[in-house]
């Protein structure tokens, strides 16, 4: 097993946080993990994203020129990342601040309302990045939901008033995605 990851977005959305807890999820599983922030200088507002490697051999390089799913969380991101998706990989999107179209022969793709659904669901709209990581593990699972919920436990230990709405926000979006709801468009 091999996954590269890319997150892309803008800081105040949780893009570092969303990566970190998918990296430690990984490393409670066995696997070896690599997880790599960058971020501009402005921080909120500016641009962030992470790449994150789960592998069951040990990781070469810490950075991904073809990532297997890319998730982007804002149309910059989308338009600076999908286009490296490796042929067959996973586009998911935060259709709730992308809404231009995008096409690439042989990959898949795959919407969801993560800032109405972390608003409206969850009661709380700085959870969208853990909606997206409950989609994510949803549609492609890659690792257990069960360890995704033990590495967000350890990822916020001394903050256990956030622990119960980040937890929810998994649930929702897992079962957002594994009830049908992440739009899916398969391009081959």
């Amino acid at each position: 097993m091999h996954n590269e990851i890319i997150i892309g977005g803008f800081g105040g959305q949780g893009i570092l946080f969303l990566g970190k807890v998918l990296a430690t999820a990984g490393m409670l599983e066995g696997y070896h993990v690599s997880w790599f922030p960058s971020y501009g200088p402005e921080m909120r507002g500016g641009t962030a994203n992470c790449t994150v490697i789960i592998s069951d051999q040990e990781i070469g390089a810490t950075i991904s020129d073809h990532p297997h799913i890319v998730v982007a969380m804002n149309e910059p991101s989308l338009f600076r990342f999908a286009p490296s998706l490796k042929e067959g990989g996973l586009l998911l999107i935060n259709s709730s601040l992308v809404e231009k179209e995008y096409q690439k022969e042989g990959i898949e793709i795959a919407k969801i309302p993560a800032n109405q659904l972390a608003g409206k669901v969850v009661n709380n709209p700085k959870t969208l990045n853990m909606v997206v990581l409950g989609a994510l593990i949803g549609y492609r699972p890659i690792l257990p939901l069960s360890q995704v919920h033990r590495a967000l436990e350890e990822c916020l230990a001394g903050k256990e008033g956030l622990i119960e709405k980040n937890n929810q926000a998994l649930e929702t979006g897992w079962q957002y995605a594994c009830q049908g709801g992440v739009t899916h468009v398969s391009q081959r």
